[in-house]
């Protein structure tokens, strides 16, 4: 469980972080550490970047989120961003495509298949078929439509996701209304052992190929714009972060972490409801050699 409040480690405080700062690259995932407890972009997360981009940083939102969410969301901020999608599933820069990885028909399909299964035997799930362009839905009540469209911006509700395209299928995210780390994850990952099952969120769980990472994107891009780990700081709050962090020397975690993002930082960034990214990438762009 996430801790209370009242129990959240301090943050690290900007004299303890490292003087003659090389940064040129700024992963954050979105919700829970750049978007505020009510999903809310930062009042100066545009004067941040407009920093950022005079000291030739580049902003790389990572985030479970679709790309066309991570666009509306953003703004023009995405604009000439690295946007990692789908929890690292799909990577642009611009509009050029620089990382995929596809789940794959046959995996799709069983996916929605075990999803299935688990609302018939009672569980309050729903699955989110996840394409490059397009995210699609069978389940048709308010709630779980209103769940989707928060973080699907190109959404289609269809008759049976079975009958729908499945050659580009990045992920399927399956929307739990109980806890999904102590519900709906322990059988999804039991049922489908050669597929990746992360939970994202509360009530989030992500099914991926087992290859697919935040962090195998990130890297993917560092090789494309030739940035080092040294030189690539990231933030993040969920387990779904935690590969980030083996691809960064500058690692955050918020201080609304979850304990084990918590343990694989190297510091800890304010929570996300005080303004936890910008506040310190503005303390790192001052420490900037």
């Amino acid at each position: 469980m996430i801790p209370p409040p009242g129990a959240r480690p301090a943050p690290t405080p900007p004299d303890r972080l490292p003087e003659g700062v090389d940064l040129r690259l700024a992963v954050t995932d979105m919700d829970g550490t750049l978007l505020d407890g009510r999903g809310r972009v930062p009042a100066d997360l545009g004067e941040t970047v407009t920093r950022m981009r005079e000291r030739g940083v580049l902003f790389a939102p990572a985030s479970g989120r679709q790309l066309g969410n991570l666009r509306r969301v953003l703004g023009p901020l995405a604009d000439d961003a690295l946007l990692i999608a789908e929890n690292g599933a799909y990577a642009v820069l611009g509009d050029r495509q620089i990382h995929d990885d596809v789940l794959g028909r046959d995996a799709a399909a069983r996916v929605i298949g075990t999803v299935r299964e688990l609302a018939g035997a009672g569980s309050d799930v729903g699955a989110v078929l996840a394409c490059k362009h397009m995210a699609r839905i069978e389940r048709r009540d308010a709630p779980f439509v209103e769940q989707a469209a928060t973080y699907y911006a190109q959404l289609e509700i269809v008759d049976d996701l079975l009958a729908a395209p499945l050659d580009d299928v990045l992920k399927v995210a399956v929307y739990d209304f109980d806890d999904a780390e102590s519900g709906s994850a322990p059988p999804l990952t039991g049922a489908l052992p050669d597929l990746q099952v992360v939970v994202s969120g509360r009530h989030w769980i992500d099914i991926m190929s087992a290859r697919t990472s935040k962090g195998r994107a990130l890297a993917a891009a560092q090789a494309h714009l030739g940035i080092a780990p040294a030189q690539t700081a990231v933030f993040g709050d969920y387990l779904n972060d935690l590969e980030l962090y083996d691809r960064a020397e500058l690692s955050f975690a918020m201080a609304n972490a979850h304990p084990r993002v918590l343990a694989r930082a190297r510091y800890i960034a304010p929570a996300n409801d005080e303004g936890g990214v910008t506040r310190t990438l503005r303390a790192l762009l001052e420490r900037m050699g």
